[in-house]
């Protein structure tokens, strides 16, 4: 049986009828999208491993009872229980979450690449490095959603659901993160020419 062909809902439900293979194609399928958004929050690579499993243990438990209803939505349905571990974690902690872009993140990995030749690898990576110290310099709840929206891939609706605000405050946030970015770029451009 070909399981990578399989929809999130049937390989669901083949875990859920007792093939292992099910689950593990998914932890496959998605591993890398719940890690990073993971690790983006806490910053630490122990910690993001130790809520992935933790994550995991309670999509187990949830489809074992049977108490799954996200039909089709498996991915944000996930991102939102390590999210949500992410918050009980820092709770725990008694501090609040910061979202810190590290040297081994970069927003623009998910836009592909194309063919170019060294001067403009080099323009490219030097817009990275800058674009990255910016988004770093935003609020949290700004740069929380740029990441999920852009990294993640998320929409609006699941990035709202995940962070516990309506879509308007989502899409706001996002608006306010792009114009604080073109401020921020406007500026450094100006400083560069004086």
């Amino acid at each position: 049986m070909d399981f990578q062909t399989k929809s999130d809902q049937e390989l669901i439900h083949l875990y859920i009828g007792g093939d292992e293979k099910g689950l593990a194609e998914l932890i496959r399928r998605y591993q890398g999208k719940i890690y990073t958004s993971i690790y983006l929050l806490v910053k630490d690579s122990d910690l993001a491993e130790d809520i992935f499993q933790d994550a995991f243990i309670k999509v187990i438990h949830t489809l074992k009872a049977g108490r799954y209803n996200e039909e089709g939505k498996f991915l944000p349905w996930v991102i939102r229980i390590a999210h949500n571990l992410v918050i009980d974690h820092f709770r725990k902690e008694k501090r609040t979450p910061v979202i810190n872009n590290g040297d081994d993140f970069d927003i623009f990995e998910v836009l592909g690449r194309y063919d170019e030749s060294t001067e403009d690898r080099l323009v490219r990576e030097q817009t990275h490095r800058d674009l990255k110290t910016l988004i770093h310099l935003l609020p949290s709840e700004q740069k929380e959603v740029l990441i999920m929206r852009h990294y993640g891939d998320l929409s609006f609706k699941e990035i709202a659901d995940i962070t516990d605000v309506s879509i308007n405050t989502a899409l706001g946030r996002m608006r306010y993160a792009l114009n604080n970015l073109r401020k921020m770029m406007q500026s450094k451009e100006m400083s560069l020419k004086g």
